[in-house]
């Protein structure tokens, strides 16, 4: 169906359909306007195949996990896939943040606009009942609901394929303390919640590049292209201003929420840098179908190369000054908050490990515990491959109070705060313990995840 199809009656070329319009009627042929996009959306097979990645997935890799042992490790809650399935969830989440949310924001918008110029239909339904106005609302409306959809079967189908092919058991948070079912399924759904905006921001990307563009092509990949360069971008330099200011920066705010002392800065902070893309991608997106001619010799030049070209050229500049400005801002990862994260982490997951194999654990007990962090390479500060030596002191009997034991984990650190902490089997044990019913369970201090509060 084309766009103009919904448009059958209307005013001429020269007028304004909206001046002798009753009151309403610009809502009216707004809703025109989006369910003409809506009815386009769903006849695309590209759309009808997304929607059944995103329900099919997530059982899919769930299906995949629970027919054989291995699991992601490199992950967050990689390790617990096959002991509670909202790590399931989670790790969906992770990768759709990932790559899964750009494809879906280019695939929806991407060639929203673009096809009409492809098409050469935009002279039809400017010359009926709806304003330009009008028709960029309701293509901005349908793309919006259609991502948002989509992200809320993702979500509600990777619960269901965890909870059904794993179980709703409980699940260790990244501050080492296990945490209910039921707050498990709070977490989690607001976790994909906050994920709204950044894929809304995502959306907003791919539409200017479809309107600043007139090719679909840009439009569709350009959102995973920035997607691609967001994690080159993680890997390098020690300040957090840049990378706090990237889209796909916004997906890491609910890392806060799963830590014992929730810490709110990133998310606030992802939520008005992602508000700050959606403005600024809509209001060029704007200007640039506002005053474009489509009745003029631009028009009937069409679509080519010379603008993605334009705009390639602009990217890599663009990509080479934020590479530059990469240690701009205060360091987020720094050996102090490492130190401050890990040590009371291991004593948590510690405790827990000695409660899942029958010992009794006094409330509030706490292991005296002296941790040294120090990079592999280059200064103490920023993202990479960090080592940890936990100096832990255990009470024993006779003439010297403290016994000390000494763990060691190597730790990758992400720019985003979260890092992944391994030790050699020697120190902590095989990933698989017995627990003091005698059934398999993960051992908690095998890998250890966690996330601090990198502002």
């Amino acid at each position: 169906m084309t766009a103009a199809g919904a448009f059958t009656h209307g005013a001429p070329a020269h007028r304004d359909p909206s001046a002798s319009a009753p009151a309403g009627a610009g809502e009216s042929r707004i809703w025109s306007a989006y369910l003409t996009e809506q009815q386009k959306l769903l006849a695309q097979l590209s759309t009808r195949l997304l929607a059944v990645a995103c329900v099919v997935g997530p059982f899919a890799f769930a299906g995949v996990l629970k027919a054989q042992s291995g699991t992601p490790s490199d992950a967050l809650f990689g390790v617990w896939v096959h002991s509670s399935g909202f790590a399931i969830s989670l790790v969906v989440l992770g990768f759709a943040a990932s790559w899964g949310f750009p494809l879906m924001a280019g695939v929806l918008a991407g060639d929203m606009f673009s096809s009409e110029d492809r098409h050469g239909t935009w002279k039809t339904i400017l010359t009926r009942s709806c304003t330009r106005a009008e028709i960029f609302a309701g293509k901005l409306l349908a793309a919006a609901m259609f991502s948002i959809g989509l992200l809320a079967v993702t979500a509600l189908a990777s619960l269901a394929a965890g909870v059904a092919m794993v179980s709703s058991q409980s699940l260790v948070d990244l501050s080492g303390v296990l945490i209910s079912p039921s707050r498990c399924l709070e977490l989690v759904l607001a976790s994909w919640l906050s994920c709204a905006l950044p894929l809304l921001a995502y959306t907003s990307l791919a539409v200017l590049l479809s309107v600043a563009t007139r090719n679909g092509i840009v439009g569709v990949v350009g959102p995973l292209l920035v997607a691609l360069v967001t994690q080159l971008l993680d890997l390098i330099g020690r300040g957090v201003v840049v990378h706090m200011l990237l889209i796909g920066s916004a997906f890491d705010g609910w890392h806060g929420l799963f830590a014992s002392r929730h810490f709110y800065a990133p998310l606030a902070v992802c939520s008005v840098v992602s508000v700050a893309w959606i403005v600024g991608c809509l209001s060029a997106s704007w200007l640039i179908l506002r005053h474009r001619d489509f009745h003029g010799a631009s028009e009937a030049r069409g679509a080519g190369w010379l603008m993605p070209l334009r705009l390639v050229a602009v990217a890599v500049a663009i990509v080479a000054v934020l590479a530059l400005a990469g240690n701009l801002g205060p360091p987020g990862v720094t050996a102090a908050r490492l130190r401050g994260a890990i040590a009371p982490e291991f004593n948590s997951i510690t405790l827990l490990q000695q409660q899942l194999i029958g010992r009794s654990i006094p409330a509030g007990a706490k292991l005296p515990i002296a941790p040294s962090c120090y990079r592999h390479s280059g200064k103490p500060q920023g993202p990479g491959d960090w080592s940890c030596t936990l100096n832990v002191y255990l009470p024993r009997l006779g003439a010297v109070p403290y016994e000390q034991a000494v763990v060691s984990y190597d730790v990758s650190v992400q720019s985003n705060g979260c890092y992944k902490a391994q030790s050699p089997p020697s120190f902590v044990g095989q990933q698989a313990m017995r627990d003091a019913r005698g059934k398999t369970v993960v051992n908690p201090l095998f890998i250890v995840y966690g996330c601090f509060n990198i502002l």
